[in-house]
């Protein structure tokens, strides 16, 4: 394994960047000469090692690798000129993909920084009770992190301490049933010890570990030896919609009223947020938010020389999704002729004029540093969502139609339509998977989640899934016209398609390739998995 990636073993203490968020500043300053043994002595110092694990340790997953495979690879997103995006749209990624390399370090790197966390922590000499709510805060980070090495390569090498590490580098890797397991314990402990409420804008609570445990249940109900068995485990299709209701009954969180002001920058930590990773307005490289860059289609909207979106575009599938009069897609994807009064508010707002034949992305794109001064060059200012009241509200409908055909429960019913309703849209009645996954694809879009959603699919429904995606038009590029109006999408007859080389689609597209760097350095990855030796007792009395 490569040293800087998995072997981080750096004291977290000793990064030289604290805790912030846009609406709230912990200014910790380390002295010149941070050991173990003079930090971890107080309240303030867990709050100030935990900080950077809602940023710094995030930085090489978000950047690219969030909706490049979260998008690109369920095809709702294309970018034929930008290796950050077509590897994965075309199925063609390998283990020398430069964001797939930089996601499996940046993971690990959340997994080593939250074990040095939970080490200097366990062995403080502060109250037990102080010292569980941010041990929970970096087991909630660790439990995440190891819920996408799961989905995304599935055996992964499990580790609770840099130290063994850093002594033997060759070490096997876990079945993935185990890294589910252990996720979920990491998580199953957040949700016993994290506070009621957060004791600082952006911070975890109780109910973000619920939110999370209601995904990763959902995961792994599907899990089995049989890919094709077509029915999910009841136990843990429980365990989810229990572990949904818990955040929509009990929880401090609310949907904003409108869906375009997520993803605004004086919206950061809104009533609807769960866990966003935080980056620093006019910081440095490394706790920035890159993605406007990528995605803005030109410098009138950014005010300078970073806007590379112009061949970054919404897919003719992922169009064809949106319902008439669906206000999600305005707030995710702009098409001609659409209104942002807060982009380019020196000259009265900016309205979309390029052709009609694309939509570029509109989600992450807040505008210039006129526009809102937590905004810099490659640095958007705004959080990014990693969980959401929204995403919460769908796990439960999902867990609740279980292996139905469809439901009539009335939560999972008012959740659904509480985002159809806030959309512009009709109420259902009832629920099937189409319906479910239709919502799950409009809502969540390019916020790095319907791959996932396909890999959950898969578990259980593997060959459903292979035809789904055998049939998307991920090989010809179609010219389309769109109707920004009515999101009326069609086909131009006039132009011509294009074409792109797939990789093959069978079973192999659902994992990843392990970063040849690592297979160098740890041959073990090559072999198969050992099971991994659970000493730790199970929570119990969670729900």
């Amino acid at each position: 394994m490569k040293t800087k990636k998995i072997l981080y073993s750096v004291l977290l203490i000793a990064l030289p960047f604290v805790w912030t968020s846009c609406s709230d500043l912990l200014d910790v300053e380390p002295e010149d000469q941070i050991t173990k043994e003079n930090f971890y002595q107080s309240e303030a110092d867990f709050q100030a090692a935990t900080g950077p694990l809602y940023n710094k340790v995030w930085f090489d997953f978000n950047d690219k690798f969030y909706y490049g495979l979260g998008d690109g690879r369920s095809d709702n997103l294309y970018a034929p000129y930008s290796d950050y995006v077509y590897p994965f749209t075309d199925l063609s990624e390998t283990g020398l993909t430069g964001p797939l390399v930089s996601a499996w370090g940046s993971l690990y790197n959340v997994v080593q920084q939250s074990n040095n966390v939970i080490i200097g922590i366990s062995d403080s000499n502060v109250n037990t009770t102080i010292k569980n709510k941010y041990i929970a805060e970096a087991r909630f980070m660790r439990g995440t992190a190891y819920w996408y090495l799961a989905s995304l390569w599935g055996d992964a090498i499990i580790s609770t301490d840099p130290r063994e590490l850093v002594k033997n580098p060759v070490v096997n890797k876990s079945p993935m049933k185990d890294v589910y397991e252990f996720a979920i314990r990491d998580l199953e402990f957040a949700a016993k010890y994290l506070p009621e409420q957060a004791g600082q804008a952006g911070r975890l609570t109780k109910y973000s570990a619920y939110g999370m445990l209601s995904r990763v249940y959902l995961s792994f109900s599907g899990v089995s030896d049989n890919p094709n068995s077509g029915t999910r485990k009841q136990e843990y299709l429980d365990l989810a919609k229990k572990a949904a209701e818990k955040v929509i009954n009990s929880g401090p969180y609310k949907l904003l009223a409108n869906y375009a002001d997520l993803f605004k920058i004086d919206n950061n930590n809104n009533p609807e947020s769960m866990f966003a990773l935080q980056w620093v307005p006019n910081g440095d490289y490394g706790v920035n938010n890159t993605q406007q860059a990528y995605f803005a289609l030109g410098s009138d909207i950014t005010g300078d020389d970073a806007a590379w979106g112009y061949w970054t575009r919404a897919s003719y599938d992922v169009l064809k999704e949106y319902e008439s009069k669906d206000a999600r897609r305005k707030a995710t994807w702009m098409g001609d002729d659409d209104f942002y009064a807060e982009i380019n508010k020196s000259n009265g707002g900016y309205t979309v004029d390029h052709t009609k034949d694309f939509l570029t992305v509109k989600k992450g794109v807040v505008g210039s540093t006129k526009d809102n001064p937590k905004t810099t060059r490659m640095n958007s200012g705004l959080n990014t969502y990693m969980l959401r009241l929204g995403e919460v509200y769908l796990n439960y409908a999902e867990a609740a139609l279980g292996n139905n055909a469809s439901t009539a429960d009335a939560l999972a019913i008012a959740g659904v339509n509480a985002l159809r309703l806030r959309a512009g849209l009709d109420p259902k009645t009832t629920l099937t998977y189409a319906d479910i996954i239709h919502e799950r694809r409009v809502e969540l879009c390019m916020e790095g989640q319907y791959w996932y959603d396909l890999v959950r699919r898969s578990y259980y429904k593997q060959q459903e899934v292979i035809n789904y995606v055998t049939a998307q038009n991920r090989g010809t590029i179609v010219p389309i016209l769109y109707d920004s109006a009515t999101n009326a999408v069609s086909i131009d007859p006039s132009k011509s398609n294009s074409t792109r080389s797939i990789g093959v689609i069978d079973a192999t597209i659902f994992l990843l390739p392990y970063p040849e760097s690592e297979l160098v350095q740890n041959p073990l990855l090559r072999e198969n998995p050992v099971p991994y030796q659970f000493t730790e007792e199970k929570i119990k009395d969670l729900f």
